[in-house]
């Protein structure tokens, strides 16, 4: 089964809102100027204008394993990214210190690219996302070695009447976005932790994997999967294909498990993987879900 874009965004420049500028969002915004080139030299009209945003600065911490320097240090952000990668492209994108719900619900966006870390900044994405004119909500997560990109149309006056919706990663896992949890408004890594916790590069390859979803989506009109899940540690990757039963999803987790009581681990409540395994017999582990 495939998925074909939703035509306007062929005819007219492409408004992106990425939440989130830490370690996926910046390996995202890095990306995006590429995708951005390749429209234009492909003959689209506009390419991309991109709106950065972060409620965050820079720390001192964020200089190890975020590409940002400690002249920076105290500086926004979404800003400091939005600034440099204008100086280098020659662009004119925005950054903004603020988080989406400070985003007007009328504001002009066709995609939201969610790299955030928390089940709460998850739900305000969903929330704004479901009340907006939004089409695309592209959510990214990951823990140490692993992650996952998807890739919906939220439930939205423009989406809800189309046949073949792609559902929301809240949709297919409602408990990424879970209330009530401890961990509900903590970052699933902790600065003080963030090189024993997180491997070298699982942001970028988790970031160049969703950028290729969206080249196949933007550049070439159709995708035949709406995301995917990687493993640093097995090196597998395995895409999420467009129409996909859930169980099916189950039997993507691999490597080693992770312990339950492990800061940033979102583990999947018990009942709910089975019955998913009760309504299709099939052998299946359970995949993590956490973030930025």
């Amino acid at each position: 089964m495939m998925h074909n874009v939703d035509p306007q965004l062929l005819e007219r420049p492409i408004r992106i809102l990425v939440v989130g500028c830490g370690g996926n969002g910046s390996a995202i915004a890095s990306g995006l100027p590429y995708l951005h080139q390749a429209m234009l030299a492909f003959g689209h009209p506009g390419g991309l204008q991109v709106t950065l945003i972060d409620p965050d600065t820079v720390t001192e911490t964020n200089c190890v394993r975020q590409p940002f320097c400690r002249t920076e240090i105290g500086f926004a952000k979404a800003i400091v990214l939005a600034h440099r990668i204008n100086l280098f492209w020659g662009l004119n994108w925005q950054g903004m210190q603020a988080q989406i719900q400070q985003i007007a619900k009328n504001a002009e966006a066709d995609l939201v690219i969610g790299c955030v870390d928390t089940r709460k900044a998850r739900r305000a994405i969903e929330k704004w996302t479901l009340h907006s004119r939004v089409l695309y909500w592209l959510d990214l997560g990951n823990n140490a070695s692993s992650g996952q990109f998807i890739l919906g149309q939220p439930n939205n006056q423009v989406n809800r009447k189309k046949k073949h919706r792609l559902p929301t990663v809240t949709e297919l896992f409602p408990e990424i976005a879970a209330a009530g949890a401890k961990d509900d408004d903590q970052p699933s890594c902790s600065a003080a932790e963030a090189l024993t916790r997180q491997e070298p590069f699982i942001n970028q390859n988790l970031a160049y994997q969703a950028l290729g979803l969206l080249t196949q989506l933007l550049r070439h009109g159709s995708v035949a999967y709406q995301g995917g899940f990687c493993n640093l540690v097995t090196g597998r990757l395995v895409p999420l294909a467009v129409g996909k039963p859930l169980v099916e999803l189950l039997a993507i987790a691999t490597g080693p498990k992770p312990d339950p009581g492990e800061p940033g681990v979102v583990q999947f409540p018990r009942t709910a993987i089975q019955e998913y395994i009760l309504r299709n017999p099939v052998t299946a582990d359970k995949p993590h879900f956490t973030s930025n």
